[in-house]
This record gives structure tokens, C-alpha cells and sequence, in this order.
């Protein structure tokens, strides 16, 4: 009996781990198809991603109307083939200029309206070799503050995404704090 119930014992705590063991397998986690914390908004059509969007933070903290703001992101091209960004529309600007410098030797930059993304690359618009601004903005705008920008591609076509004013890339100093309260303790 003993003996019995010791093998019976066994096998319940080796049956019991292998179960746990493959509980997930198989299984869609829930976390499997959400995208990592990024900041910036984030589309796709065709073969063309667009990730990180966001307006460049501004250095008074804020673009005021009539005010230039530069626009950041990363275009993906994850076909074989080149595909190019021939427009940037929405409600809030008047134009957009774009400047690459990146394919130029002679260190020059040249305004264009068409940014080409070749095939199986990323093209960064980071304000170091290639500049998107948008140019003359409508009204003023703070963080967090969207415009929704439609980029054209002339083989994937065109999609809309959100665009807001980036966090600032630093710890900024508080101000005053706002009394709520006003004046009612002191009569």
C-alpha cells in the first residue's frame, strides 16, 4: 500500500509539472502584438511605416502662429522596390520644405518637395542630414497639442497620422504652483 501510493504520488507530481510546464504553449500572449512604449505617432501603408512622428520641441516651449516646426520621424521601406514621399498635407500649416543633405558631397543643402526612401531602408528625418518643416503653423501649439498629417507616397499611397509637439529632452524647472483656493483663508 505504501509503495502504492508512493508511485501514485510520483506520478501526479511529474504529470502536474509537465502540465504547467506547457500550460502557455501555443497560446497568443497577450502582449504579443503590442509595440513597445515609443513616443510619436506611428502608421503604415503599403510597404512604408512611418514611426516616431512628432513636431520637434520648441525652445520657448511652445510654436506660436506664423511660427516654422520641425517635423521628426523615421520612414521604413520594407519593399524591394524605392518609394517616395511626394506630400505632406493637413489643417494647421501652410507649406512644408524639405532639406537633404545626405545624398549631397559637397556638404550643401538643397529644398525639395520629394524625399525618395530606397528599398529595405530606414530614412530618418532627425534634422541632421534630412529637415522636414512645416511651415508657417495656423495657431499656436503646446505639448500634446495633435495636428493630423496626411503623407502621400506615390506607390504606397497615402496615409494619416497624429502628430503632436514632442516632450521637452530635459528636466525643465517648475514654476510657481497655482493656488486653487484663491484668496478664502485670508479675510
Amino acid at each position: 500500500m505504501n509503495r502504492a501510493l508512493r508511485a501514485a504520488t510520483m506520478g501526479v507530481v511529474l504529470l502536474s509539472t509537465a502540465a504547467l510546464t506547457a500550460c502557455s504553449a501555443g497560446q497568443v500572449t497577450q502582449t504579443a502584438g503590442q509595440i513597445r512604449d515609443k513616443t510619436g505617432g506611428a502608421a503604415s501603408v503599403g510597404d512604408i511605416d512611418l514611426r516616431a512622428v512628432q513636431l520637434a520641441y520648441p525652445r520657448s516651449g511652445s510654436y506660436e502662429r506664423g511660427d516654422d516646426a520641425e517635423l521628426l520621424l523615421a520612414i521604413s521601406n520594407d519593399g524591394s522596390e524605392a518609394d517616395t514621399l511626394t506630400d505632406i498635407s493637413g489643417d494647421g500649416f501652410r507649406d512644408y520644405e524639405i532639406e537633404d543633405d545626405s545624398s549631397s558631397s559637397s556638404g550643401s543643402s538643397s529644398s525639395q518637395s520629394d524625399l525618395e526612401i530606397p528599398g529595405f531602408s530606414v530614412v530618418y528625418a532627425d534634422g541632421e542630414n534630412i529637415t522636414i518643416t512645416l511651415t508657417g503653423l495656423d495657431e499656436s501649439l503646446t505639448v500634446a497639442q495633435p495636428l493630423e498629417l496626411t503623407f502621400t507616397f506615390r506607390n504606397a499611397g497615402e496615409v494619416t497620422v497624429p502628430v503632436t509637439v514632442a516632450n521637452p529632452p530635459r528636466d525643465l524647472p517648475r514654476g510657481e504652483s497655482f493656488d486653487f483656493h484663491g484668496d478664502e483663508g485670508s479675510e
